[in-house]
C-alpha cells in the first residue's frame, strides 16, 4: 500500500502514484478516457479534476452552474484537499 507524505507537504513534493492514490482516498474516480481527469461527486455538486502540468484544476458543477479554480502545486496537500471539500 502507498503512503502518502505528511498532510503539510506540497503537491510538488508528491509523486504522481501518491497524488492518484490521494485522489482515490478522496473517493474521486478516473476518467477512462483522459487519466489526467479525476471525477469527484457528492449529492449536492460533484467536480472534475485536472492533474495538470502547472497546477490541480478544479471545476466544480452544481445545477446548471460552474466554477473553476486552479491550485498550484506549491500548496499543502491539506489546504488543498481542505479547499476542495468546502466545494463550490
Amino acid at each position: 500500500m502507498l503512503s502518502l507524505p505528511p498532510a503539510k507537504t506540497p503537491l510538488n513534493q508528491h509523486s504522481l502514484g501518491a497524488l492518484e492514490f490521494w485522489l482515490s482516498e478522496l473517493g474521486a474516480t478516473k476518467s477512462e478516457e483522459d487519466p489526467c481527469i479525476w471525477f469527484w461527486v457528492f449529492a449536492q455538486w460533484s467536480a472534475e479534476i485536472e492533474v495538470g502540468q502547472d497546477e490541480l484544476r478544479v471545476i466544480w458543477i452544481k445545477g446548471e452552474q460552474k466554477s473553476q479554480f486552479g491550485f498550484p502545486y506549491g500548496l499543502s496537500r491539506q489546504d488543498v484537499e481542505d479547499a476542495l471539500k468546502q466545494g463550490p
